[in-house]
């Protein structure tokens, strides 16, 4: 069973910063191929990669929006990733979700691509 357990997030002025991680266990693909990273959704709104990573990989993929401020990692065992969020706006107020799945590409246009979804953490970002 695939379980993305997520930690961190929560409430911070803007210009602050923020920090998320997500471990994987149980992920089915061998070789530990494919790749992680978080979407964003607000109420009625759609959802919204943020940043992606592969496994075991150096190469990292973000939205135009958040280019500049955030910063994905993993742990050199690759089934951790961190989420560093810095210079926040109101903007970037949502649930993040952490994700994973089988993709060639790397990129966090298509929520459909990822299998496997976190429960979620909110981050808020006060003006």
């Amino acid at each position: 069973q695939v379980q993305l357990v997520e930690s961190g997030g929560g409430s911070v002025q803007a210009g602050g910063s923020l920090g998320l991680s997500c471990e994987v266990s149980g992920y089915p693909y061998p070789d530990s191929s494919g790749c992680m990273g978080w979407f964003r959704q607000n109420p009625g709104k759609e959802r919204e990669g943020v940043a992606v990573i592969p496994f075991g990989g150096n190469s990292t993929w973000y939205a135009d929006s958040v280019k500049g401020r955030f910063i994905i990692s993993q742990d050199n065992g690759q089934n951790t990733a961190f989420l560093q969020m810095n210079s926040l706006k109101p903007d970037d107020t949502a649930m993040y979700y952490c994700v994973a799945g089988y993709l060639k590409y790397c990129t966090g246009r298509y929520p459909s691509d990822f299998d496997y979804w976190g429960q979620g953490t909110q981050v808020t970002v006060s003006s």
